[in-house]
């Protein structure tokens, strides 16, 4: 049985200009230990699958459908329900470690609360967990930083504490929402090295929520590609960088800069990402794709089999040219 099971999942949010529409009809599934990549542009509907799974939505956010977890749904649960699950055998690294720390409190009582919350330890045991666990995650002198403020460490070192923090209780499933969104590109490493040393001593699954493809190649197994908050194409990530066979993964496949090859300036998808308060009947990519046809207007495509990968397209795979 999978560890997470996504069916059918639809996220809206009610607003003054209407109902925005930020995930329509998603279906994926991650099995224990296993990495997903989940890449697209802003604004495509990740991170508010990831929200809708952990019970995070908006005030103003709802969501349909199913999202079951370890066998239970998980849509619908009281808040109490939940809190038994979050931060316990799933847990979550946001985008911004800055603002997911609280900058009143040290870091050291923010790591201990989840331990005492979640598995009942007193403060000396939960202490000594917290400094076990900042130094897996490679931070000097671990116990003397436990007592230091988050403005006190660097950028990485902060999504390095973001990173021990979900990890305290062992989760089964790790949702790492862009975690290295404003990090230069050597941290960006580091923390990716770190996510898989991680990941490989804790058997812990990864759903890894990017717009950058230069970090998915080495670290998933599996690629999904979201647009106006549907699945495009997904499948394994060798076959996926391959051969995408959607426009819009070609797309985003050539807006990557490659070393191999010598360009003036990167390609664009050009036009601007849908409304998502009004979304075309049929496939949201077709006022920006250049193999539009008739049918793309009204109806959208289903995802089907296109070798080892699925795809929802109307244009044949051999019409869409490999980067």
């Amino acid at each position: 049985m999978p560890l997470l099971t996504v069916k059918d999942l639809g996220v809206a949010f009610d607003t003054p200009d209407g109902t925005v529409n930020a995930v329509n009809g998603l279906s994926f599934e991650i099995d224990r230990g296993e990495t997903l990549a989940i890449v697209g542009e802003s604004g495509s509907g990740k991170s508010q699958t990831a929200f809708a799974a952990m019970g995070l939505l908006a005030g103003n956010g709802r969501a349909t459908g199913s999202v079951t977890f370890d066998g239970r749904e998980i849509l619908g649960l009281s808040q109490s329900r939940l809190n038994e699950v979050r931060g316990d055998a799933m847990s979550m690294i946001f985008q911004d470690p800055m603002t997911s720390l609280n900058p009143y409190l040290k870091v050291g009582p923010q790591m201990i609360e989840v331990l005492q919350l979640h598995k009942g330890m007193g403060k000396r045991e939960a202490r000594a967990e917290a400094a076990r666990m900042l130094d897996a995650v490679r931070i000097p002198d671990a116990r003397a930083r436990l007592d230091q403020y988050p403005h006190e460490f660097s950028g990485g070192m902060r999504q390095r504490i973001m990173i021990a923090m979900s990890l305290l209780c062992r989760p089964k499933l790790l949702i790492a929402d862009e975690p290295t969104t404003a990090l230069d590109v050597t941290v960006q490493a580091q923390i990716m090295a770190l996510l898989a040393d991680i990941r490989a001593e804790f058997d812990t699954a990864m759903i890894l929520i990017t717009h950058d493809l230069g970090i998915v190649a080495d670290s998933c197994e599996r690629t999904l590609v979201m647009y106006g908050g549907r699945v495009m194409e997904t499948g394994p990530t060798e076959d996926l960088f391959e051969r995408p066979t959607q426009p819009y993964t070609v797309g985003l496949m050539k807006a990557v800069p490659r070393l191999d090859v010598d360009q003036d300036e990167l390609e664009t998808i050009p036009g601007e990402p849908p409304d998502m308060s009004r979304l075309p009947a049929g496939c949201p990519f077709s006022p920006r794709c250049a193999h539009v046809r008739d049918v793309c207007w009204s109806v959208m495509p289903p995802l089907e089999p296109v070798g080892a990968l699925h795809r929802a397209c109307h244009a044949p795979v051999e019409e869409v040219p490999a980067p």
